[in-house]
């Protein structure tokens, strides 16, 4: 469909992926699957089956444009949306959807991250496009929910309604944030709860008007953009509305405030990659349960680790378990696959010691 775009976002920095992921190259642009593609071109290609290349956009931080450039090279540069500061996802879709917007007013679109794991295309497929058929004629906002295999506590909920099924789609109750242990569990036997895939699916019109409902300011400050986007002065004028934006995340400022908020309960081989243990859980293991990229790692009375290793480093393991092994140039950790949430507050003590240029 000539209406259909796609938004990647591309601007995170996968700090929970170092030492492999660094501010400078974080970790969609990394071939961190060993697939022969990073997860940005992984993610293009993906959509590339939902809408015309020329209406993908990519949506990262302006440091990452030539590095986009690198990795797409047929992408267009006024395809790149370049945030000249990070203020989470609110402001970076609000830009997009008024750009777009200006470009075809019936635009229905899909915004999903560049670094989620899909194993089964042609089902994803399937459910991207049920959504946007529902959205082409309903004022909603749609979301991919992932029927959880166990209780996470790394992913946020989503409570739908059973009783009112929509072809597929359900109403959202609630949304929750990241619970504890005993929460999740409550939430997997209750049977009415999703994994948040933070996939979303909406026709302009409907989220723009949402924006105005639940995030006026962010709202009128890209409205105001109009008469800017698609023209020369348009760098300059994102410049200057990037500056007086909120911090504020689409999920905590559109999505959990909305009452048109519907989901579809899917199943396509997901996984948000946003671990090692993530990493781990996706990638063939040998007979001790250990998963190893690196050609010269020899491994000895170690099992349910993961090691990665450049192929022209010796490394040599014994008597690990459930470890993530992790050797770059510059850097090396060693750590336990259970602690690895704790991982953010590592590169905070990186930064508080100034040693940035291991980041």
């Amino acid at each position: 469909m000539t209406n259909h775009f796609a938004a990647i976002m591309a601007g995170g920095i996968g700090s929970r992926f170092w030492p492999m992921s660094r501010e400078a190259y974080p970790k969609q642009f990394i071939d961190i699957l060993g697939t022969g593609q990073t997860l940005l071109q992984t993610t293009f290609e993906r959509f590339k089956r939902i809408c015309p290349e020329e209406n993908i956009y990519v949506l990262t931080n302006e440091r990452y444009r030539s590095l986009v450039q690198e990795q797409l090279p047929g992408i267009a540069d006024t395809n790149i949306l370049g945030e000249p500061m990070r203020k989470n996802t609110a402001p970076t879709i609000a830009y997009f959807s008024e750009k777009v917007a200006k470009i075809d007013p019936t635009a229905n679109t899909i915004v999903a991250p560049s670094d989620h794991l899909v194993l089964q295309e042609d089902r994803f497929v399937e459910m991207v496009k049920r959504g946007m058929a529902f959205t082409e004629r309903q004022d909603a906002l749609v979301t991919l929910g992932i029927k959880p295999s166990r209780p996470d506590t790394g992913y946020g909920y989503i409570q739908y309604l059973e009783d009112k099924d929509h072809g597929g789609l359900y109403k959202v109750k609630t949304f929750t944030e990241k619970p504890n242990l005993k929460l999740a569990k409550t939430f997997i036997d209750s049977g009415d709860f999703l994994w948040n895939s933070g996939i979303f699916i909406w026709n302009v019109q409907s989220i723009i008007k949402a924006f105005s409902q639940h995030l006026p300011d962010v709202y009128e400050i890209f409205e105001e953009g109009r008469k800017f986007y698609n023209t020369a002065k348009e760098k300059a004028f994102v410049q200057q509305a990037f500056s007086l934006c909120s911090n504020v995340s689409i999920d905590y400022g559109v999505m959990e405030k909305a009452d048109n908020v519907f989901v579809i309960p899917s199943d396509f081989g997901w996984s948000d990659l946003g671990t090692w243990a993530s990493l781990y859980a996706n990638q063939t293991r040998d007979k001790k349960g250990n998963t190893v990229t690196g050609k010269r790692v020899l491994i000895e009375g170690s099992t349910d680790c993961i090691v990665r290793a450049s192929d022209e480093k010796l490394v040599v393991l014994q008597g690990l378990k459930n470890f993530i092994v992790v050797d770059t140039e510059d850097a090396l950790l060693v750590y336990r696959k259970d602690k690895e949430q704790d991982l953010k507050q590592v590169v905070a003590e990186i930064r508080r010691r100034k040693d940035d240029k291991y980041l």
